[in-house]
């Protein structure tokens, strides 16, 4: 019996780009629920003044044709990390207006940012060098599913608690280079200029995250050491971005939080 391909692909992408000034972000809400009904896709998009961030699946000829019409609705084309499973892991349709896209509750140029990404393919090299720091910005949960070797635990609740942890425990006299990474990269796109304004010299973060590392890095060069935390019903996945086997490991998972 010859294995069916998974046939739901399930879609990640965000980006930093200025939204409300063309269209009302309550009628960009409404247009975007609009376009899922209409493509059957579904989970969370949020929007906000400074971009757009969502998690999304239904299948892949949809999921194709969605991301296509938003690149038209945002004026920007929709860089997606894909991955697939046999069902669904959404059931919902929700577009939610937020005043961030990603909670940090800071105030970053994001500017800063430029100059500071690291393709998964240079990305061995630079955890590997001792004079690196290699900081997991994700929650201790996360952490504790899956990392990079070496990686440091900040051991926080949620991504807001991070600047008290780099508080305490960084200094950037003593750690000359920084190398941080997340799930999906929008979390370090706010982190990594959050550190460069505090005077941070080398800042780098891994260019798409993890999911981005998994798809290109095989396993025989990888440094990417158990699973994935995913916030859907997937809860985790594994090295070849198929649905993972560990426990949820967060406590506080609820389907009705899509961040990553």
């Amino acid at each position: 019996m010859i294995e069916q391909e998974p046939r739901i692909k399930i879609a990640a992408f965000y980006q930093f780009v200025e939204l409300g000034k063309s269209i009302a972000l309550t009628d960009l809400k409404q247009l975007l629920k609009e376009e899922m009904e209409l493509h059957q896709v579904f989970g969370t998009i949020i929007i906000a003044t400074e971009g757009y961030n969502g998690m999304v699946c239904g299948e892949a000829a949809s999921i194709d044709r969605f991301t296509t019409r938003l690149g038209t609705i945002f004026g920007i084309p929709i860089c997606v990390k894909a991955s697939f499973d046999e069902t669904a892991p959404f059931r919902k349709i929700d577009v939610k207006i937020k005043a961030e896209i990603v909670t940090l509750r800071r105030d970053i140029d994001l500017n800063l940012a430029h100059g500071t990404h690291v393709e998964p393919s240079r990305w061995n090299e630079l955890i590997s060098d001792p004079e690196t720091l290699v900081l997991d910005a994700r929650n201790d949960y996360e952490y504790k599913t899956g990392t990079f070797r070496n990686a440091v635990n900040p051991a926080t609740a949620k991504f807001s608690d991070l600047p008290e942890y780099v508080e305490t425990n960084l200094d950037a006299e003593k750690h000359k280079r920084v190398a941080m990474f997340c799930t999906g990269g929008i979390r370090c796109e706010k982190f990594t200029p959050y550190l460069k304004g505090l005077g941070f010299e080398e800042v780098y973060q891994l260019e798409g995250g993890i999911l981005n590392y998994l798809a290109e890095i095989g396993s025989e060069e990888s440094l990417w050491e158990g699973e994935c935390f995913v916030f859907d019903e997937r809860i985790t996945v594994d090295a070849s971005l198929s649905k993972g086997k560990s426990e949820d490991k967060s406590q506080r998972f609820s389907r009705r939080k899509r961040v990553w």
